[in-house]
C-alpha cells in the first residue's frame, strides 16, 4: 500500500491504480475466507453437540428425565413455601392440613397403627378411639378411611395372632372434619345392641365448639327441623336448611304456626355457652337427633353464631372461606386470606352409654393441638382443664 502512495505521488498514475485495485481485491477475499472459515467452524461444532447425545441417548435421557423431575419437585416446593402462611398459628394449621392429607393416602398399616395407639377405652363389646382430623369414617372418594383399616386395626389390638376371628365394626360416626371420640364395636350383635340404646337416647354424646359470636340467651334448646336445599347462582350446590314450622306474625307479636315440609327432618340440639371473650365463644353442644350437619346449622342459622373454621355454613348463599371479625383475625393472629387453612372446631367430648353389670362407660376425649392452641389464643377457659393438658 504504501509503495502504492508513493507511485501515485510519483506521477505513474496507470501503474499505481493498477497496484491499488489488486491491493484491494486480495483484502477482501482474506476478509471471505476467514468469515467463511468461522462459519464452518460454528458449523462443525453444531454437528458436534447434535451428534454427541446420539452416541450415548439412554444414559442422556435418563439423566434428563431425573433432572425434570427434581426441577419439578424442587418448583412444586418453593411454590408452597410462596403460599405458605408468616404467622406461627398458620404454620400450625397448615402442619395439621398435611397430617391429614398423609393419613389418608398413607398405607394402611400406618393409619391403623396411629389408631391403635389412640385407644381411650375399650372392653369385651367395644372400642372408643380419638379420631383424628379430617380423616373419613367410611370409604369415600377413593381415600384412606377408617373403616378400611379397621381390620387390621382388630387384628393389631389381637396381638397380631395368625388366626384371629376378632372384628370391629363402626356404629355411631362422625363427620370427617369432626375429631373426637368414635364409637367401634366388636361384633354385628353389639353394634345392634348400640343401635337400639342411641334410638332410646341412652348414649349420649356431648361436644366442644368455638363459635365466631356468643350465643344469645347463654343456654338453651334448639329444636327447628331441617331439609336440604339447592343454593342457586354462580355455585350450584346443596346444604341442610332450617324449615321451621313458626313464623312471626305480622303484627309482630308472637308467633305462627306454619304447615311444616313432608320432607323435613326434626332435628334438636342443647346448647350451653362455658366460656367467652373476644367475641368468641366455647360452647358444649349436645344433639338429640342425628340430622346430617344438624349442630353446624343450628349454630349458623339459628343462632347465627357458625362455628369457627365452618367455610360451608358461614354464608348460605355462596361457597367461601369464612369471614372473621378484625378482632378475632386479631386475636388468632391470621389474614383474612388464610382463614381458608382454619380447621372446624368441632370435638366430640365426650360418650357416655351403659356398660355391662348396670355400671356406666364414660369417656373423655384430649383436646386436639389447634383446638388448644385457639382457646388460647382467644382467652376461653374450660372445666376440667387438668385433663387436658
Amino acid at each position: 500500500m504504501n509503495s502504492c502512495r508513493r507511485t501515485l505521488l510519483t506521477g505513474n498514475w496507470s501503474s499505481g491504480l493498477n497496484t491499488f485495485i489488486s491491493l484491494v481485491k486480495t483484502r477482501t477475499s482474506c476478509r471471505r475466507c476467514s468469515a467463511a472459515a468461522s462459519c464452518l467452524s460454528r458449523g462443525q461444532a453444531t454437528v458436534a453437540a447434535k451428534q454427541a447425545p446420539a452416541a450415548d441417548n439412554g444414559e442422556k435421557r435418563r439423566l434428563r428425565a431425573i433432572d425434570l423431575a427434581r426441577k419439578l419437585q424442587q418448583e412444586k416446593s418453593n411454590a408452597q413455601a410462596a403460599e405458605a402462611p408468616v404467622f406461627g398459628v398458620q404454620k400450625k394449621v397448615l402442619e395439621l392440613k398435611k397430617f391429614s392429607l398423609q393419613l389418608q393416602n398413607v398405607h394402611p398399616n400406618v393409619l391403623a397403627k396411629h389408631l391403635s395407639r389412640s385407644v381411650l377405652y375399650q372392653n369385651q363389646h367395644v372400642v372408643l378411639v380419638n379420631k383424628p382430623y379430617d380423616v373419613p369414617v367410611r370409604d369415600s372418594s377413593g381415600e384412606t378411611s377408617i373403616s378400611s383399616v379397621l381390620p387390621v386395626l382388630s387384628k393389631m389390638m389381637d396381638g397380631m395372632k395368625v388366626r384371629s376371628d376378632s372384628q370391629l365394626l363402626p356404629c355411631l360416626g362422625l363427620e370427617k372434619e369432626v375429631t373426637g371420640v368414635l364409637l367401634l364395636a366388636k361384633s354385628e350383635k353389639a353394634v345392634e345392641h348400640i343401635q337400639e340404646l342411641h334410638r332410646n337416647n341412652q348414649v349420649q354424646r356431648k361436644y366442644w365448639i368455638v363459635t365466631v359470636g356468643v350465643p344469645v340467651p347463654s343456654e338453651g334448646m334448639i329444636d327447628i327441623p331441617m331439609i336440604e336445599r339447592e343454593v342457586t347462582g354462580s355455585q350450584p350446590h346443596f346444604k341442610m336448611a332450617l324449615s321451621p314450622v313458626y313464623r312471626m306474625n305480622e303484627e309482630g307479636s308472637g308467633v305462627t304456626k306454619m304447615r311444616g315440609h313432608r320432607q323435613a327432618l326434626p332435628a334438636v340440639t342443647k346448647y350451653r355457652v362455658l366460656d367467652s371473650s373476644a367475641g368468641c365463644s366455647l360452647v358444649e353442644l349436645q344433639a338429640l337427633t342425628g340430622v346430617k350437619h344438624q349442630m353446624r346449622v343450628h349454630m349458623a342459622f339459628a343462632l347465627a353464631c357458625p362455628i369457627l373454621g365452618d367455610h360451608k355454613y358461614s354464608h348460605w348463599s355462596k361457597l367461601a372461606p369464612q369471614k372473621l371479625p378484625e378482632r378475632v383475625l386479631g386475636k388468632l393472629r391470621l389474614e383474612q386470606s388464610k382463614v381458608r387453612h382454619v380447621p372446624l372446631h368441632l370435638h366430640a367430648r365426650q360418650l357416655t352409654l351403659p356398660g355391662p353389670d348396670n355400671t356406666t362407660i364414660r369417656v373423655s376425649c384430649p383436646l386436639p393441638k389447634f383446638f388448644k392452641q385457639t382457646l388460647s389464643q382467644l382467652n376461653l377457659t374450660f372445666p376440667n382443664e387438668k385433663d387436658d393438658k
